[in-house]
């Protein structure tokens, strides 16, 4: 899909960070929007953005956990716009804790956003996509996909599930010869929002440490912009990769991924008993 003028883009997540920059980057590419996220006052502030362009922006306040209201949303934009050509399933949240402490109800609440979210948003799009003769899935993974980091097992699990979920679908729309193809993205530290609405128990914060604390620490190292993502992210899709590495530190994360496992897990483990 060299050329995404005229072609219509479902975002989720889109009420900040890394889904407003892809609606601002796709809305002076000429690309019609259909946009959602659980934050109306952001998802508000996005669709503002990005009309002027002489596209058509359409909105709809959506939980991603929702399987019902994710397909509900899903033909409501096929009937607002008359097809879809990509669907960027971007909304997440996370969570710091240890497996040993961890509520259930924390994981599930993660696992039903980052994993369950993506499936929702992957199967309800997919017949609509076909139907444009034109498709492209777009499946927001994250580094942590890529290895593990203590604290984050429960990200890590939703994240490396995204990975290995849109591999397969990449392969089985090959197989099947089909008009829609996917990409699955890693990116790095981007500075978003993320670490500010997450959730972190007691137990592996710093002594004294707010979730706020946490939050500004995260920005001093995410390097990238969610502009720059969203460029990244795009520019792989015209291309047709499987996968995107997004920021310097994701092409770092990717290559520790290749090391013997022991070899990078004790370097985790020596900074993490440093931190402590």
């Amino acid at each position: 899909m060299e050329n995404l003028d005229g072609r219509v883009a479902a975002i989720t997540g889109a009420g900040s960070g890394i889904g407003r920059a892809l609606a601002n980057n796709l809305a002076k590419r000429g690309t019609h929007l259909a946009l959602s996220d659980v934050d109306e006052v952001g998802l508000a502030e996005t669709v503002a953005q990005c009309e002027g362009h002489g596209i058509k922006v359409t909105s709809q306040r959506l939980d991603v956990a929702d399987r019902a209201a994710v397909f509900a949303w899903a033909d409501a934009v096929q009937a607002e716009h008359g097809k879809v050509n990509l669907v960027f399933n971007n909304a997440g949240v996370a969570l710091a804790a240890n497996v040993a402490t961890m509520s259930y109800e924390d994981f599930q609440w993660l696992m039903n956003i980052n994993f369950w979210g993506v499936v929702h948003g992957t199967q309800a799009f997919l017949p609509h996509l076909e139907a444009s003769g034109e498709g492209h899935v777009i499946n927001v993974s994250s580094v942590f996909g890529l290895i593990s980091i203590p604290s984050q097992s429960a990200y890590n699990a939703a994240k490396f599930a995204v990975k290995g979920f849109t591999d397969a679908l990449r392969m089985e729309l090959e197989i099947a010869g089909s008009c829609v193809s996917s990409t699955t993205v890693h990116p790095g530290g981007i500075k978003t929002n993320i670490a500010r609405n997450a959730r972190m128990d007691e137990d592996v914060r710093k002594p004294g440490e707010s979730v706020a604390d946490a939050a500004k620490e995260f920005d001093k190292v995410a390097k990238t912009t969610p502009d720059k993502a969203a460029q990244q992210i795009i520019a792989a899709v015209v291309q047709n990769r499987r996968r995107v590495l997004v920021g310097p530190d994701a092409v770092m994360f990717d290559l520790a991924a290749r090391l013997p496992a022991g070899l990078y897990q004790r370097f985790l483990i020596f900074g993490a008993k440093r931190l402590r």
